[in-house]
C-alpha cells in the first residue's frame, strides 16, 4: 500500500507567506507605475485647464483655444508668457494678413478706387504690426517698478492695432469693390482682429 504525505501546517505556513510576498511586490510595482504616469500626466493637464480657463474670459474662446492649445507647455500657468504667446500669434496673422493684401493688390484691372481701399489697408495692418511688435517687446522686459505704466501702454497699443485692424475693411462700405477681393481681406481682417482682441483680454486680466 503506498503512502500518502500529509503537508504539515508549517509548509501551509510558509507557502502562505510566499504568497502574501509575491502579492505585495505586485501590488508596490502597480502602485509604482500608476504614480509615474500621474507624475507625467498632471503638469499637461493642470496647462490645458489653465489656458481653458484663460479663454473662456475672451470674446472669442473657440478660437482662442485653437490658436493656443499647441503651446501649453510653453504658456504653462504663467500670465506674462499668455499674453506674448497670444500676441506672437496674432503678430503672425497679421503678417500673413499683409502678404495677402499685398498680393491682391498686384491684380490686374482693379479700379482707381479699389486700388485706393487696398494701398490704406496695407497701411493700416502695418501699423497695427508695428504696435504689437511694440507690445511684445514690452512685455518681454515688463519690470516691476513701472509695471503699471507698462500695462497701460499694453492695453493702448493693442486697442489701436485693433482699431487699425477693423479701419482696413472700412473703406469696403458703400464702395463697389470686387467681391472676390473684399471677401478675402475681409475674412483674413476679422481673424486678425479676433485673435489680438483675445490678446487684449488677456492684457487687460495682467496683475498691476
Amino acid at each position: 500500500m503506498e503512502a500518502k504525505i500529509i503537508p504539515s501546517s508549517t509548509s501551509f505556513n510558509v507557502l502562505s507567506l510566499l504568497l502574501t510576498f509575491l502579492l505585495c511586490i505586485s501590488s508596490s510595482n502597480v502602485q509604482t507605475s500608476s504614480a509615474a504616469i500621474t507624475t507625467t500626466t498632471t503638469p499637461s493637464k493642470t496647462y490645458t485647464n489653465y489656458l481653458k480657463t484663460a479663454c473662456n474670459s475672451t470674446t472669442y474662446p473657440q478660437l482662442c483655444l485653437k490658436s493656443l492649445s499647441s503651446y501649453t507647455s510653453t504658456i504653462k500657468t504663467n500670465e506674462l508668457k499668455l499674453c506674448s504667446t497670444a500676441l506672437t500669434v496674432a503678430l503672425k496673422a497679421s503678417s500673413n494678413t499683409s502678404k495677402l493684401v499685398k498680393s491682391l493688390s498686384k491684380i490686374r484691372g482693379l479700379s482707381k478706387t479699389e486700388a485706393a481701399i487696398i494701398r490704406d489697408c496695407i497701411e493700416e495692418i502695418g501699423n497695427s504690426i508695428d504696435e504689437i511688435k511694440q507690445s511684445v517687446k514690452v512685455l518681454r522686459s515688463l519690470t516691476g517698478s513701472d509695471r503699471e505704466f507698462q500695462i497701460d501702454n499694453l492695453k493702448t497699443w493693442i486697442s489701436g492695432a485693433i482699431t487699425d485692424q477693423t479701419t482696413c475693411t472700412d473703406g469696403f462700405d458703400g464702395n463697389n469693390v470686387n467681391y472676390a477681393v473684399k471677401r478675402a481681406i475681409t475674412k483674413s481682417i476679422v481673424n486678425v482682429a479676433r485673435l489680438t482682441s483675445n490678446a487684449l483680454t488677456f492684457i487687460n486680466n495682467l496683475s498691476y
